[in-house]
């Protein structure tokens, strides 16, 4: 059989390497099947005929990874964005045969993020990003409240006006959040999946930006449907900030201890800290989607931009590999690192210019509608959208524990010429970065992977090649980028410490996870680690177990075994009457529904583990 038989044979008889590559794709309904089917087509004709062939050989033997190739490079598409909602909402744009204009109350500006959203992402293939929604939103509540207040003068009791129209106001604010939130995990975009989307929201102080902002926070607390069970989409950054709401003196200290409540109960909202990401970043902006930030940048008129802007897509190297190889020498390690390093140059470069070939009219709601900012003619360039270094390509690198520990064994972390060693790596990434950024005239980030599938992909191609190799392949993943080793006994404080030194060269992507057991009502504890973050990290996310069980009432964390998930007080493990959701990635997943790949759930049996037997 040919590669392309075997894996669509695959699919047929739900080979899970295949069906669950994406925790958040239902392999179950025929959309999401044509979107995997039309992906296993799209990959193999991709590794045959259109890349390099040296990078496809190189993708082939796990050697590096080109990330998307069931959509990428088959079609010219762009992978994950922030999308210009301001400038769309105030100018109008057009969906399809419907001209849409400037919204005039929040409610109907909700909607339109909606449709907004569900096109960019049908467009692309990556996660987008709304950024200071409630900034956003607030301009478009005033509209709200004038109404109300013109009907209150003429109907209500001058005593009574103001508190008529914040009540009215507030209410709608809620209605308009809430249908935001439920219309978006109803979609189903062209890739068979609710749309990847991220709102980023904290800092607005103005009144209505405050409720925008506790509307939020209580709709996700409240959860979904009859059994309240914990969105999935859209992931929220709550950005935190000196002077806003950080300490109890900051006006909106309140709406950060919301925060901490939605965290502990849903998981969201992510954090991320404003001094640190201006530090790393030259600005602020939340991510595009998962975990992919932009550097500062300044248009021709000096001003600086971040919405409207994109991402090209990521290849990841396999540096665990590169320490196998090299068999404990260091110089061979170098040697063979540079020369990986190249065919990831090549890889980036073929993706570049393939990004190039797409037309405005391919995907008008990113070129021609106002999605990337500046509104194309369908003959323009779409390269007028990337080039000057506006849009990111991005160095993808996994498995730094695993490379540390062909050199220095398991024990690494608190060995100062270990973790030197990893972050020269990330230097040596960053010389390249720079030397190919001024080549190409597209920014090259340095990207702490988001792998999802790649953790168990890597590892497995690894262990064909190489065997049982302990504490490398015969875990059956790779750890994730920079992150400490998810079986060791370090506290929340330690983890920050730890891994607060690779974003500052790896600050095209990154995130740090702390883990916690069920911390019930115990805010200042998780509040003692968001406030020691603040100086340290830019981007933290909160794990704890919020798994129910709807049939005896359990709410915690469900037993992992090999085979799944199930209730630790009735053994419960039906999909319909349990809610178990994990942090699969950047975002949220929910593997009892949709299974996530061996080694992914390999390392979440060695987190949930650990976590039970230290719960301090």
């Amino acid at each position: 059989m040919t590669q392309l038989e075997k894996e669509l044979t695959g699919l047929m008889t739900k080979d899970p390497t295949i069906v669950n590559e994406n925790a958040n794709k239902d392999s179950e309904t025929f959309s999401t099947m044509r979107d995997l089917t039309a992906g296993v087509v799209s990959k193999s004709y991709a590794l045959d005929y259109l890349l390099p062939k040296h990078v496809a050989e190189a993708h082939r033997k796990g050697e590096i990874h080109f990330h998307d190739l069931d959509y990428h490079p088959f079609q010219p598409l762009t992978n994950c964005c922030l999308i210009d909602a301001k400038g769309m909402l105030a100018q109008g744009f057009q969906i399809g045969n419907a001209q849409v204009t400037s919204p005039k109350s929040i409610q109907t500006a909700a909607a339109q993020l909606v449709q907004i959203i569900a096109n960019v992402s049908s467009s692309q293939y990556g996660g987008c990003t709304i950024d200071r929604v409630d900034e956003l939103l607030s301009t478009y509540a005033k509209y709200n409240e004038q109404k109300h207040r013109d009907i209150a003068q003429q109907f209500v009791d001058e005593a009574h006006i103001e508190t008529y129209v914040d009540q009215r106001v507030t209410q709608d604010i809620s209605d308009a959040i809430e249908s935001l939130e439920y219309e978006i995990n109803t979609l189903y975009t062209s890739n068979g999946q609710t749309p990847f989307v991220t709102l980023g929201f904290g800092l607005g102080t103005d009144e209505l930006s405050r409720k925008v902002q506790t509307a939020i926070l209580k709709t996700r607390i409240k959860g979904l449907g009859k059994d309240r069970i914990t969105a999935i989409f859209p992931k929220l950054v709550f950005s935190i900030k000196k002077g806003t709401n950080l300490a109890p003196s900051d006006p909106n200290y309140d709406i950060k201890q919301l925060a901490l409540k939605c965290s502990m109960k849903r998981m969201y909202p992510d954090i991320l800290n404003y001094d640190k990401t201006v530090e790393l970043l030259g600005d602020f902006k939340a991510p595009m989607g998962c975990r992919s930030f932009l550097p500062a940048w300044q248009n021709e008129n000096g001003e600086y931009e971040n919405s409207g802007r994109c991402n090209l897509g990521v290849v990841t190297l396999n540096v665990p590999r590169i320490a196998i190889e090299s068999e404990g020498d260091i110089e061979r390690f170098w040697i063979l690192f540079d020369e990986r390093m190249q065919v990831l140059h090549d890889a980036l470069a073929y993706r570049i210019e393939r990004v190039k070939e797409a037309v405005p009219n391919n995907a008008p709601i990113l070129y021609k509608r106002g999605a990337f900012k500046y509104r194309l003619d369908e003959n323009d360039s779409v390269d007028a959208l990337f080039n000057k270094q506006r849009a990111t390509v991005s160095m993808g690198y996994i498995g730094l524990y695993e490379a540390a520990t062909v050199f220095f064994g398991p024990n690494w972390e608190t060995n100062a010429d270990a973790k030197a060693f990893t972050l020269e790596i990330l230097k040596k990434m960053q010389a390249y970065q720079y030397s190919w950024t001024e080549a190409h005239d597209i920014w090259f980030s340095i990207y702490s992977t988001p792998s999802e599938s790649l953790t168990d992909r890597f590892c497995r191609l690894d262990y064909e090649a190489f065997g049982s190799i302990p504490d490398i392949t015969d875990k059956g993943y790779y750890q994730n980028s920079f992150h400490y080793d998810v079986r060791k006994d370090v506290t929340p404080f330690e983890k920050l410490d730890f891994e607060k030194d690779y974003p500052h060269f790896a600050s095209g992507g990154y995130i740090h996870y702390c883990e916690y057991p069920k911390l019930d009502h115990n805010v200042k504890a998780l509040e003692a680690v968001w406030d020691y973050s603040y100086d340290r990290v830019s981007y933290l996310g909160t794990n704890i177990p919020i798994d129910r069980c709807y049939d005896c009432g359990f709410e915690g964390d469900f037993e992992t075994t090999e085979k799944g998930y199930s209730c630790p007080h009735c053994g419960n493990h039906n999909p319909e009457t349990v809610d178990v959701v994990k942090r699969t990635c950047g975002y949220l997943g929910n593997p009892v529904q949709r299974p996530m790949i061996e080694g992914r759930h390999k390392e979440m049996c060695a987190r949930v583990k650990h976590m039970k037997a230290n719960p301090s």
